[in-house]
């Protein structure tokens, strides 16, 4: 395994651990509403296939041989940076968004509207934090299957999660997630 493939296998294991103690708390809470529908979990499963499944199959075999190609060195030093500022985005997002985090559209029955921390410049940040993930991958697991899938599943995932997401908020918190949306950026901090 190159440090580049053991760096994104420690980036999936940092991840797994920073998202475990919320998720553990999180299923124990009540919801008031869920809008998971069939297409998500579909999604959803599509993402663990890219993210996962895949770069285990190219990483602890030889079937996506294939499929490999080759970056100069300073790439995958660059996929590195960027899996760590990913991680970095997915733990303050975690840490300021607490049990309001739930992995499918649902709303918990004493959901708050977060707007402090990273939230007070970016509505997604879990979506930022997986934007540059998606483009850390190709370049630290350098084949085209296991590098690049996760990149076009996300696309997907992302135009139809955030839609359903927004809508449900404003449902939800209505002209005070309005005003919210006014002041930041989806992924990237608004330019005023």
């Amino acid at each position: 395994m190159s440090v580049f493939e053991i760096v994104y296998w420690a980036a999936i294991i940092t991840e797994m651990a920073i998202r475990a103690p919320i998720s553990q708390k999180q299923r124990k809470e009540t919801k008031s509403e869920s809008r998971a529908g069939k297409q998500e979990k579909i999604l959803l499963g599509l993402l663990f296939l890219a993210m996962f499944f895949l770069p285990l199959i190219y990483s602890a075999t030889n079937w996506l041989d294939f499929a490999n190609y080759s970056l100069p060195i300073w790439a995958g030093w660059l996929g590195v940076i960027l899996i760590l500022l990913a991680l970095l985005v997915f733990w303050r997002s975690h840490a300021d968004l607490g049990l309001n985090w739930s992995p499918t559209l649902e709303i918990r029955t004493e959901h708050k509207l977060i707007t402090n921390g990273i939230f007070g410049y970016i509505r997604h940040p879990m979506y930022a934090s997986q934007w540059i993930w998606v483009i850390a991958q190709p370049l630290l697991l350098q084949n085209w299957i296991a590098g690049l899938l996760d990149l076009f599943v996300f696309i997907a995932f992302y135009f139809l999660r955030v839609r359903s997401e927004e809508k449900m908020m404003l449902d939800t918190f209505g002209e005070e997630y309005r005003d919210y949306m006014n002041k930041t950026g989806a992924v990237f901090p608004k330019i005023t």
